[in-house]
């Protein structure tokens, strides 16, 4: 009788000593940077991979890379940053730019047509810069 006292009693204690509200954790968003300026090679050879570089500015010292967004349309890629921003009241407002560079397998015959995602309009319409890489043989 004894041990189930004691044994209900860690279990009582186990599930009420932790409290599962962490308030005192950072609160995390993610959120899409533009890419300020690209560099691309001139041309792509089919079957090698080359390095594109792209520069970027963190916005806030809340701003921290998370990424690269990188998304497939065809013989087109989508281009921007991926930031992960920790969500306080006191941030500091300083632009930082920052450089990522990262490779491509050319493994289409096609051209590439890189979207460097540059913002939204007033509109909330996507910008984007448009590269065109032609593949060689």
């Amino acid at each position: 009788m004894i041990k189930k006292i004691l044994i209900l009693t860690f279990v009582f204690l186990g599930l009420t000593a932790c409290s599962l509200d962490n308030t005192d954790e950072p609160n995390y968003s993610f959120e899409l940077l533009p890419v300020k300026t690209a560099t691309v090679p001139a041309e792509f050879h089919y079957g090698e991979s080359a390095i594109i570089k792209v520069t970027y500015d963190l916005p806030t010292a809340c701003h921290f890379f998370y990424g690269l967004y990188y998304e497939y349309q065809g013989s087109s890629r989508i281009v921007a940053i991926n930031s992960q921003v920790i969500n306080t009241t006191s941030c500091a407002e300083v632009i930082t730019e920052k450089e990522y560079e990262f490779d491509v397998q050319v493994l289409q015959h096609e051209d590439y047509t890189f979207k460097f995602w540059k913002g939204t309009d007033t509109s909330g319409n996507d910008i984007f810069e448009e590269i065109v890489v032609p593949v060689v043989d």
